[in-house]
């Protein structure tokens, strides 16, 4: 491994991005030599900078996750963007969820709009769901939700899951559309059989709902639990709802806060004000008011305004007006 590190750093020394990469990596993952995330950080960012997409991603996921640096929305916005330009899908889909979860960064920011429109208009299914993405979101361009839908569309037609997630949305809620469930239903369920985990998850409110299918919480379940499995941190919540309340399962307490931790750990701040209820009370766990106020104040944190209240509730009785 010595010999590996030493021939990186050569290449690195001589400008090579790839092996600046590599050294990034071993230093964050301490694979054969002393891990140090802060320097994996620089020699990622030193990469990105030069354009390496494979970087400027693992840069994006680390500031989202909080790995090594604070955690920073703003900047994993910024060089998730950055690769996404360069046709990154995984990135495209982490920015998407971002934006799908209410992240934001400072309005009013212009960017160009660059190659997106050439490339969405020779049939680029990436550049049309990304395209459509910026119209959405007026990003780069004037916020036009039916040219949003326009380009979502093309791609979706092209089996691109993302965009037949996001045109199930935009069905779903009447953005640029005439709200129609049905045919939400059938845009996720494209998306969600091709295992995409964001529209799993929204076929599987649908059905709890439903909304556009008969109401069926076995189906609700299933669909969740798909999404949850791979990791979608709001089908982790909704699942957790699911179990703790007995809808289409068997009510399991214990099973409750096993996916409300999973969402909670991911940063969703509605989990961790259940995962702080779950505490509280007793369910599923033994009862423990410091996990409670735990959980509540990283809810509440993130503006959370029940997991505020309760906090607020539970420091009173407990005489801790500190």
């Amino acid at each position: 491994m010595d010999s590996t590190i030493s021939r990186l750093l050569q290449m690195a020394e001589a400008g090579n991005v790839e092996a600046i990469v590599n050294l990034g990596n071993y230093r964050a993952s301490g694979d054969g030599v002393q891990q140090d995330v802060g320097l994996a950080i620089k020699f990622l960012r030193l990469a990105a900078e030069r354009g390496l997409v494979e970087a400027q991603f693992s840069l994006a996921v680390m500031y989202e996750n909080g790995q090594g640096v604070t955690q920073n929305y703003g900047e994993a916005i910024r060089w998730y963007r950055k690769a996404a330009e360069r046709g990154d899908r995984d990135a495209q889909y982490n920015l998407d969820n971002l934006y799908s979860r209410g992240v934001r960064v400072t309005p009013g920011v212009t960017e160009a709009v660059g190659w997106y429109p050439d490339a969405a208009e020779q049939g680029n299914s990436d550049s049309q769901f990304y395209f459509g993405f910026m119209h959405q979101y007026g990003y780069g361009v004037t916020q036009n939700y039916g040219e949003a839908v326009r380009w979502y569309r093309k791609a979706a037609e092209q089996r691109h899951a993302p965009a037949q997630n996001k045109l199930g949305f935009m069905y779903q809620y009447g953005y640029g559309v005439t709200q129609n469930y049905g045919e939400a239903v059938r845009w996720y369920r494209k998306a969600a059989e091709q295992g995409h985990a964001p529209a799993q998850n929204k076929l599987g409110f649908m059905y709890q709902k439903g909304n556009g299918v008969s109401r069926d919480d076995g189906e609700a379940v299933r669909w969740y639990r798909k999404a949850a499995e791979l990791g979608d941190g709001n089908a982790q919540f909704n699942l957790g709802f699911m179990y703790q309340y007995g809808c289409g399962v068997t009510r399991n307490h214990g099973e409750a806060v096993r996916w409300y931790r999973k969402a909670a750990e991911q940063g969703h701040a509605p989990a961790q004000n259940k995962l702080g209820l779950m505490y509280h009370n007793g369910y599923g766990v033994t009862q423990d008011d410091g996990e409670a106020v735990r959980w509540y104040r990283k809810a509440a944190k993130q503006g959370d305004a029940d997991a505020a209240e309760r906090l607020a509730k539970l420091k009173y009785n407990r005489g801790d007006f500190i």
